[in-house]
């Protein structure tokens, strides 16, 4: 199991716009559509990865608490289909009902928007403000597969708490570490 760190955008950098199809509704979906009131989540995920199996519970749960209040969750599937069928639309569409996610997961087959994003590895999480300026980059939590630590969600949950009540978001930020994206 490879073990990749997030490369960490610099904050405050404006979210990078996109139009990707969404494999669970089967309908094309943009960034300013689809963002949120408040702020707007962006995962870089994937099916296959034991990092992203471990976290999808605790990102199912947080979206369905979150949402509710104004951020948006998108989560994003850049890997290189080719190479790692098991990645492909078809089987996103699955996991996200399996999952029960509340979010759109979009196909990136071109992988111009995980570049455009930096996104280095799966899971990998951007949290952006109303106004798309990046407020948080970094792991959801000190949990990993096989480390014994209990999802919690604490990192990301601190971040978005704190651009619910507008307070600042510590700028020390630990790096998301996961599978690397399978580049074409």
């Amino acid at each position: 199991m490879a073990m990749t760190p997030s490369n960490m955008l610099p904050l405050g950098t404006v979210a990078p716009n996109f139009h990707l199809i969404d494999t669970v509704s089967d309908t094309t979906i943009g960034l300013n559509e689809a963002k949120g009131v408040k702020g707007t989540m962006i995962m870089f995920i994937c099916n296959h990865c034991p990092f992203v199996i471990h976290v999808n519970p605790e990102i199912s749960k947080m979206a369905k608490e979150y949402q509710s209040q104004g951020i948006q969750f998108i989560a994003i599937s850049s890997n290189d289909v080719v190479n790692y069928p098991q990645d492909g639309p078809d089987l996103m569409k699955q996991v996200a009902k399996k999952e029960d996610y509340s979010f759109p997961y979009l196909y990136d087959a071109t992988q111009e928007v995980a570049k455009a994003y930096d996104a280095a590895c799966t899971p990998d999480f951007y949290l952006f403000d109303h106004d798309l300026q990046l407020r948080y980059r970094g792991q959801l939590d000190d949990s990993r597969p096989g480390n014994g630590i209990s999802l919690s969600g604490s990192d990301l949950r601190h971040a978005m708490d704190a651009l619910l009540n507008n307070t600042d978001i510590n700028a020390i930020q630990k790096p998301s570490i996961g599978c690397n994206i399978k580049w074409k």
